[in-house]
């Protein structure tokens, strides 16, 4: 049985990234705005645009020529820990690292300044796969090599810190990360050992709409990780238009409720939805209070590294009592 309605799948998708990339970023487009037309105030008076290019332990030729822009949060993040240099970084309104600051700001990562990056004369851009279908194009028809992460799951993730650790000469800080998440699944597997799933449904809410997460996103692939069964199985894409009739029939156990783009306006969303469709009060995750919201910052669309954490954050959710 199917859980979405094809037809309107497309263009729920289309909206969901819109909202969330920009979501991150275009709240704040007035300094969006500011830092574009400071840089570009900067190159008319000659005056130097701060950057910091990348430092390896392959020769001093080698340094100057890695330059590198990273156009999301949780690439800057990862570029951070792995302890390398930027000369670019997205503009947005969470905390970026402080490694980072006064660097150039290149956009919002669903649509960078172009003349802003090429004016970096960056070796590399960095981005994430959800986004490598509308970017790939872009960079490609001005000549700028873009790397684009898949971070749809905590082992894709894993992958990609060790391929930026080793083509930075940053393979011991991309060895202490790894171990940081391979210590925590450990961990987990001792925790959930010889107890019963519990079944899991995940809503993917953005402002107006909201979705459902298969197991092949990044927040099913974390519940998977923690011992969770996704109540939707044998589906390929990330996320499925909702049917609650057929959500209702499946029963979970529990309920998580991901908010983005906006996140309070999507949990008064959740809300009134909860509240005014009668068929929600069916649910057992309903019936016995296992509704959960999920913290903007931990659970993200993509893999970033506050994984671990998340982990826990699902352990208490789904085994209360351990």
């Amino acid at each position: 049985m199917r859980v979405g309605q094809k037809l309107r799948l497309p263009m729920l998708l289309a909206l969901l990234v819109m909202v969330v990339m920009t979501g991150c970023s275009a709240s704040g487009s007035g300094s969006q705005a500011s830092s574009g037309g400071a840089s570009g105030d900067a190159q008319k008076q000659g005056s130097e645009v701060k950057t910091q290019p990348v430092s390896q332990g392959i020769g001093e030729e080698a340094k100057a020529e890695q330059r590198v822009i990273a156009t999301t949060v949780a690439a800057t993040e990862m570029m951070d820990a792995l302890e390398i240099e930027l000369v670019g970084i997205p503009t947005s309104v969470k905390a970026l690292p402080q490694r980072y600051d006064g660097l150039t700001k290149v956009g919002n990562p669903m649509k960078p300044d172009m003349e802003i990056v090429k004016s970096l004369k960056p070796t590399e851009v960095l981005s994430v796969t959800t986004l490598e279908y509308d970017l790939k194009p872009i960079f490609d028809s001005v000549g700028i090599t873009a790397t684009f992460l898949d971070l749809t799951s905590l082992e894709q993730m894993k992958q990609a810190i060790a391929e930026l650790g080793k083509r930075y000469d940053r393979e011991k800080q991309a060895a202490a990360l790894l171990q940081r998440y391979d210590d925590k699944l450990a961990d987990i597997q001792q925790r959930i050992e010889g107890k019963e799933q519990p079944t899991v449904l995940i809503l993917m809410g953005v402002p107006g709409s909201y979705l459902v997460a298969t197991e092949h996103s990044y927040i099913g692939d974390l519940v998977r990780l923690a011992g969770g069964k996704n109540i939707v199985q044998g589906e390929t894409v990330e996320y499925l238009a909702s049917n609650t009739e057929y959500l209702q029939q499946a029963n979970p156990d529990i309920i998580l409720r991901a908010a983005h783009g906006m996140p309070e306006e999507v949990v008064v969303m959740f809300n009134e939805e909860f509240k005014k469709n009668d068929i929600w009060k069916h649910f057992n995750a309903v019936k016995n209070g296992r509704v959960y919201d999920l913290e903007e910052a931990l659970f993200g669309t993509t893999g970033n590294l506050a994984a671990d954490k998340a982990l826990d954050e699902l352990m208490r959710m789904m085994y209360p009592q351990s």
